[in-house]
């Protein structure tokens, strides 16, 4: 019981390091933040092996790495939405291990990338949610001039965050079908 608490938390540390990396592997960076990264793949991935907890955890601590190396931060409410509560929800995305571990077990790799893709996607928008409306609270005043908020806050970060949902679904898919080893925790 002690090695599989340590062989998780070294998980934990080691892929929330490796979300925080990915964040930063970027070719643009949004003026108010945001960018297409993989940064939730190691979120997603340990959602799947470790279930709930391994992703809220994993998604926790590499929101909060983000916060504390140079978050941008304006206002202390802002900060914990978008950095350690939008990044904790994509741990989510372990909503549908149950349907992933029958369907690798029967062999279905077609129903397995739609259990992955399912998941991510929860777990993802989750996170542009939490997105959304601290963009609403946040930086509303960033809206053109007659732009609706809500309007502003879709747009502005539906053109980063969809993208990354996309892609994290794609290689997670690829990922968990080629290797199906990955999911088990020993």
């Amino acid at each position: 019981m002690h090695r599989k608490r340590l062989q998780f938390l070294m998980e934990v540390a080691i892929l929330g390091a490796l979300s925080f990396i990915l964040d930063k592997l970027t070719v643009f960076v949004m003026p108010q933040g945001g960018s297409i990264t993989l940064s939730m793949l190691p979120i997603i991935v340990m959602a799947f092996r470790w279930g709930i907890s391994g992703g809220l955890l994993t998604g926790f601590l590499s929101g909060l790495l983000q916060l504390i190396t140079g978050g941008t931060i304006f206002h202390w409410a802002q900060a914990l939405m978008d950095y350690t509560l939008a990044y904790t929800l994509v741990g989510v995305a372990a909503i549908t291990g149950i349907w992933l571990a029958n369907s690798m077990a029967k062999g279905r790799k077609g129903s397995m990338v739609a259990a992955i893709v399912i998941g991510s996607v929860i777990g993802g928008l989750l996170r542009f949610f939490i997105h959304f409306v601290g963009g609403i609270v946040f930086f509303g005043e960033y809206a053109p001039a007659g732009q609706p908020v809500w309007l502003y806050s879709l747009v502005y970060n539906a053109s980063y965050m969809i993208p990354s949902i996309l892609l994290c679904s794609i290689v997670a898919s690829i990922l968990f079908t080629s290797a199906p080893r990955l999911l088990k925790t020993a």
